[in-house]
């Protein structure tokens, strides 16, 4: 069901660097989606993230979505 839907198009995750939002952005990133994700840093060692290597084939973000700036210059530059 799912298999053509996301393939080349942009979806951002918030929370990619978390345990729920990396199983989310893992499985994205295997329907074809171009993740754009935007999280604070992982807050443990080891972390799914660093673990397999999640950043890596994607753009990964590391901020806070509180911050406007932020989450605007994501969407000026991705238009997820």
């Amino acid at each position: 069901m799912f298999e053509d839907f996301y393939r080349g198009k942009k979806v951002l995750v918030t929370g990619h660097t978390g345990f729920k939002g990396g199983w989310l952005t893992s499985w994205l990133k295997s329907l074809g989606a171009d993740v754009i994700g935007l999280a604070l840093p992982p807050d443990t060692k080891p972390n799914l993230f660093d673990s397999i290597c999640l950043g890596c084939g994607m753009v990964s973000v590391l901020g806070d979505i509180r911050d406007a700036s932020v989450v605007s210059s994501i969407f000026r530059q991705h238009s997820p």
